[in-house]
């Protein structure tokens, strides 16, 4: 009887079927409302409010999601279109500043041709050091702005990595980088930290002070201190290559390490579960590289964005710092024929050490760059290997 009972309740399940669908997995979006975000959508409002009209508004979960499905439809051309239209409004909006440079400077000449035909009388030396002291003051003034201009760069990127690479580095762990994710958590929080403070404290401060080096050596042709100025900014430099090259090798180095390591872990999990499990094992490991696939596809995009959001953190206070210098250089030019050589050669060499502070910049947002590149290749690189 209780066989019977059995065999009668398996015809009712047999003749009772349900359809059933297999779980799809999540969507882009889906997916993205699992990560943190929100410190890193503080970044891209802030970023559209400076660059507004320069280029497309940025919307950091549309950017990821098209970046996931490949249609990102950005033209390079508008995007450097939009950069030249930003880098002219802002030499436009220093036009005052190189009118009033060359203003003074006429002021100079004049004086110090009323010098000359007064035989260097005590009030035209005086009138004419006054005029030259404004004139300088101006310029020190606006190149201060300039450098601040250059600190609040860099503490943006800094900041932005610091939001952008536990979201990474938690993308990376997903796929199963943990020994990458262990060796790069304190790696690369102090290495930026690192960096973006001796930008500030070290090679921005040696630069400014070569620059008024040069001004105090044009005031005054017994007191020369411009090879002082020029090991200053010699230094500054050597500071920012060795910062450099340290800065890449480790990262290189340690991330082909953690990633070799984690791709031969990966490789022995999916083995071991293919050959120990029975049945079920080449199962398991077909989904095992399905979600690797997914989260590896979700960093990439991540980085990416993370990219695209460095450069536009660079490119942007670049081109400020690039007008100032443009208008000391051009204020230098048109003063050569009606000023003293003296205060050219001033207005110029502030110019050059304005594209020293914009080489700074440009050195950190690239060692950011390829911080991020080398932890997106070390996914790709890991996954190559299992």
């Amino acid at each position: 009887m209780p066989r019977s009972i059995l065999i009668l309740l398996i015809l009712c399940l047999l003749l009772s079927p349900v359809s059933v669908q297999a779980d799809e997995g999540l969507s882009p979006e889906e997916q993205l409302a699992e990560l943190e975000l929100s410190k890193l959508e503080e970044f891209v409002n802030n970023l559209n409010a400076e660059v507004e009209g320069a280029i497309p508004r940025l919307d950091l979960k549309e950017m990821v999601v098209s970046l996931l499905k490949g249609d990102l439809n950005w033209q390079v051309s508008d995007i450097f279109t939009g950069l030249l239209k930003y880098l002219f409004k802002e030499v436009v909006a220093n036009a005052s500043l190189l009118g009033k440079l060359v203003v003074l400077a006429v002021i100079c000449a004049v004086l110090q041709n009323l010098m000359a035909a007064f035989e260097k009388s005590t009030t035209g030396k005086l009138a004419y050091a006054v005029s030259y002291l404004a004139l300088i003051t101006l310029a020190v003034g606006s190149f201060t702005l300039a450098v601040n201009i250059g600190r609040e760069a860099v503490d943006n990127m800094v900041h932005f990595m610091q939001a952008l690479l536990p979201l990474l580095l938690t993308l990376l762990a997903a796929i199963g980088g943990v020994a990458s994710t262990a060796i790069f958590h304190p790696l690369i929080f102090g290495s930026i930290s690192a960096i973006g403070t001796v930008i500030k404290v070290i090679v921005f401060p040696l630069i400014f002070f070569a620059a008024i080096l040069n001004i105090l050596s044009y005031l005054s042709e017994k007191f020369q201190i411009s090879r002082l100025a020029d090991l200053m900014k010699t230094a500054a430099m050597m500071v920012m290559g060795l910062c450099s090259t340290v800065f890449l090798g480790v990262f290189a180095i340690k991330g082909v390490a953690g990633s070799v390591a984690d791709g031969v872990a990966i490789r022995t999990a999916k083995f071991a579960t293919d050959a120990f499990i029975p049945v079920v094992g080449g199962m398991f490991s077909d989904a095992l590289d399905a979600v690797i696939g997914s989260s590896l596809l979700m960093k990439n995009a991540v980085g990416i964005m993370g990219v695209i959001i460095i450069f536009l953190l660079t490119i942007m206070p670049m081109l400020k710092i690039f007008a100032v210098a443009f208008v000391y250089k051009l204020a230098g030019a048109l003063i050569q024929p009606v000023g003293d050589k003296q205060m050219a050669d001033c207005l110029t060499g502030l110019g050059n050490s304005l594209l020293g502070i914009f080489a700074a910049v440009a050195t950190v947002g690239l060692l950011f760059f390829f911080a991020i590149t080398i932890v997106v290749g070390m996914g790709d690189l890991m996954t190559m290997l299992r």
